[in-house]
C-alpha cells in the first residue's frame, strides 16, 4: 500500500493530466468560419464576450439569455463584427422546454449546428447554506438540466456536423468549498454527467467533442458583486477567457482551466490533501484506533451502535 501512495499514485496523476489537460497549439481562427454556433448566457460576461469572438472569426452566432434589450445590443454588435449571421432568443432556462426552443431555433435558421457552448448560470448567493432546498432545485433546473436538456435535443446535428460540445463550469465543481454549497454541488453534477457522457461516446465511436471549462475567478459582474469582498486576489480577464474557452472547444480539448496557474494549483492541493487524509486513514486503522473502510463496510450498524 506504501508503495501504491507514494509513486503509483502520483505517476497515474501525471498521466491523466498530460491526457485530460494537454492539446495541440495549432488554433486558427478559420476553425470558426462558417460555423453554426449556440451561445447560452450571452448577454453580458463570459457569454457576451464569445459572443463577439466568434463573431471576428466569421461564425454563425446565436445567443440567448434572460433579457431580450441586452440580447438585442449583442447581435447588433456582433453583426458590426462580421458575423455571418447573428440572432436570439430570450426566455429563462429555468424551464427545459425553453432549453430545448433555442436549439430548435437553430436547427430551423441553419439546417444543423456545429458547436454548443453552455455557459448560463441561476443566480446564487457566496454564504452558508440556509436549507432552502427550493433554491437548490431551481438551481439544478437551470445550472443542470437545461445543458442535458439542450445537449439531448443538439446532439442529432452535431453527430451529424462531427461537432463540438463546450460546458462552462467552475473549480467548485472540482474543489469544493465553503459558502457555495447549491452552486458547487450543480457544477459538480455537470462534471459527473458530461465526463461520463464524454467516455459513452468514445465507446460508440460517436465523433461528438466535450470540453469541460473549468473557471476560477473571473472579473463579471457577477462574480465580483458575489465573491469579491471575500477573495482577495485579482480576477482574470473574461476577453481573455472567452477566447481560451472557444480555442479550447475548437480544439476538441477534454478539459480547460482557466486561469491555469491558480485552478490547478487549487486542484493539486484537493488532491494532496485527500492523498493525506488517505494515508493517515489506513495508518490509524492498522493501529486498530478506527475501523478500517472495509471493517466499517462490512458492520456499520455495529460500530455506529459501539
Amino acid at each position: 500500500m506504501g508503495l501504491l501512495l507514494k509513486v503509483i499514485l502520483p505517476l497515474m496523476g501525471l498521466g491523466l493530466a498530460v491526457y485530460f489537460y494537454s492539446a495541440p497549439e495549432n488554433f486558427n481562427e478559420e476553425m470558426l468560419r462558417g460555423k453554426r454556433v449556440i451561445v447560452t448566457g450571452a448577454s453580458s460576461g463570459i457569454g457576451e464576450q464569445m459572443a463577439y469572438h466568434l463573431a471576428r472569426m466569421g461564425a454563425h452566432v446565436l445567443v440567448t439569455a434572460r433579457t431580450e434589450a441586452k440580447l438585442q445590443k449583442v447581435v447588433e454588435r456582433c453583426r458590426e463584427l462580421g458575423a455571418a449571421s447573428a440572432r436570439f432568443v430570450s426566455g429563462s432556462m429555468e424551464d427545459t422546454a425553453f432549453a430545448e426552443e433555442v436549439v430548435k431555433e437553430a436547427e430551423n435558421t441553419w439546417g444543423g449546428l456545429d458547436m454548443l457552448i453552455l455557459n448560463h448560470i441561476g443566480h446564487s448567493y457566496f454564504n452558508y447554506f440556509d436549507g432552502d432546498v427550493d433554491h437548490i432545485r431551481k438551481l439544478l433546473e437551470t445550472n443542470f438540466l437545461s445543458y442535458v436538456a439542450m445537449t439531448v435535443t443538439a446532439l442529432p446535428m452535431l453527430k451529424e456536423s462531427e461537432g463540438n460540445i463546450v460546458v462552462v463550469s467552475s473549480v467548485a465543481g472540482k474543489a469544493p468549498g465553503p459558502f457555495a454549497a447549491p452552486y458547487s454541488a450543480t457544477k459538480f453534477a455537470l462534471d459527473g454527467f458530461f465526463s461520463s457522457l464524454r467516455h459513452e461516446f468514445i465507446i460508440e465511436n460517436v465523433n461528438v467533442s466535450i470540453t469541460l471549462c473549468i473557471l476560477g475567478y473571473i472579473d463579471t459582474d457577477n462574480a465580483m458583486q458575489a465573491v469579491s469582498h471575500a477573495i482577495k486576489v485579482a480576477p482574470s480577464p473574461k476577453e481573455e477567457c472567452a477566447l481560451e474557452i472557444i480555442r479550447s472547444g475548437a480544439l476538441r480539448q477534454h478539459e480547460l482551466h482557466y486561469p491555469p496557474g491558480i485552478v490547478n494549483g487549487m486542484l493539486l492541493l484537493r488532491w494532496s490533501v485527500e492523498k493525506i487524509n488517505l494515508t493517515f486513514l489506513y495508518s490509524i486503522s492498522s493501529l486498530n484506533f478506527v475501523p478500517s473502510p472495509l471493517e466499517y463496510a462490512q458492520s456499520p450498524y455495529q460500530h455506529a451502535a459501539g
